[in-house]
């Protein structure tokens, strides 16, 4: 696999658009390979860095997969660096006021390239921290660069430039609206979980309601709970002293605890009804009344699957939650639908990007916690 993603990955750079320059925000402009963008003292470490792991992958041991490893975070630290360089030397030529793009070449070697890292990682067997760093490199490598003004004709960085106040006020907004619908989910699937596992006819009527809830679609459910809360908010002025309103947090909220309960519930009642039978006798055999055994044996086992559907519940609100800004909730949505309003993806990538970091942050988290409580390295 290292070595067929080397190649794509040096055969997008070679002959699709690493990045263009544009006269402004909405009007395009050409695209250019890297080979035409930048000269050879700039592209030629790409190419050998790429190579280098190509070659590397033909006979690969532990060293080699580090310093796959290596090469690979280097280089997808190292493409935005092309891609300001680029646009610097485009705006010394006369066009100060234009702005680069990031072409498709850019986006799938960087792809190739992070896929080159997970494959290393995967390899290697490599620990948290291991990949922690690797992460931390990358990130550290953009900000340098950044600070230092070598991305400042990044289309990208532009439109975080101007947004920065903004930007961090939605990224608050998005968070806090993860964080307040994961809490009553957490807690209403467990409790859920533990009624289903003490009633067949609850379960079946429990697991049916979620899961019609499931199948409306975000936009609807959204809309739904509109007309419902605006009603509320206008016959009970103590609802309206709270916040609750038809649009913005309180239809989001619900709407976001309903789709998490179905993930969260059926992973809590599969973890606490799959704790093995002859564990649980020999724990009520060691004198354990039914308090005892659910504390002290059931949960314990059943905690590396409740942390799945908690990893599940979390990375599907955080997607949610972007779609959430149509009725007025804020959060990074916010920048994805004005970018596709005008017309400006760099302004839908500034509210994707952080979108897509921020779920696997969350899913990177949860499976640490998972391996943790099964006892994994």
């Amino acid at each position: 696999m290292t070595l067929s993603m080397s190649v794509l990955a040096i055969a997008a750079l070679l002959f699709l658009d690493f990045a263009s320059f544009q006269p402004n925000r909405i009007l395009p402009g050409e695209g250019v390979a890297l080979l035409d963008a930048l000269s050879l003292r700039w592209t030629l470490p790409v190419f050998a860095g790429a190579l280098a792991i190509a070659l590397l992958s033909w006979r690969p041991d532990r060293h080699a997969y580090l310093a796959i490893l290596l090469t690979a975070t280097t280089l997808v630290a190292f493409l935005p660096v092309l891609a300001g360089v680029f646009g610097l030397e485009r705006a010394i030529e006369g066009l100060q006021h234009g702005r680069a793009a990031l072409g498709s070449g850019f986006w799938l070697a960087g792809f190739f390239m992070a896929l080159i890292m997970i494959e290393a990682c995967h390899k290697l067997q490599a620990g948290i921290w291991l990949k922690l760093a690797s992460v931390t490199v990358v990130v550290a490598g953009i900000a340098i660069a950044y600070s230092y003004g070598v991305l400042e004709k990044l289309s990208l960085a532009q439109e975080f430039h101007v947004r920065q106040r903004q930007f961090v006020t939605e990224m608050g907004a998005h968070f806090n609206l993860v964080f307040w619908s994961m809490l009553p989910s957490a807690v209403m699937g467990m409790a859920l979980a533990i009624w289903a596992t003490r009633s067949e006819k609850a379960r079946r009527g429990l697991f049916g309601v979620l899961s019609v809830v499931q199948t409306i679609p975000s936009l609807a459910l959204f809309g739904l709970l509109i007309a419902p809360l605006s009603y509320l908010a206008n016959e009970f002025g103590w609802l309206r002293a709270i916040g609750v309103q038809g649009i913005g947090f309180t239809p989001a909220l619900i709407a976001l605890i309903g789709y998490s309960l179905l993930p969260m519930t059926r992973n809590a009642y599969v973890a606490l009804t799959g704790t093995p039978e002859p564990v649980l006798e020999a724990a009520r055999g060691m004198g354990m009344n039914e308090s005892q055994v659910f504390l002290q044996v059931r949960l314990p086992l059943a905690a590396p699957v409740i942390l799945e559907g908690l990893r599940i519940m979390t990375v599907q609100t955080i997607g949610l939650t972007a779609v959430a800004a149509l009725i007025g909730a804020g959060g990074m949505g916010t920048f994805i639908f004005q970018g596709l309003g005008q017309a400006a993806m760099d302004l839908v990538l500034l509210g994707a990007i952080p979108t897509i970091l921020f779920a696997l942050a969350a899913d990177a988290l949860f499976a640490f916690l998972t391996a943790t409580t099964r006892g994994a390295p």
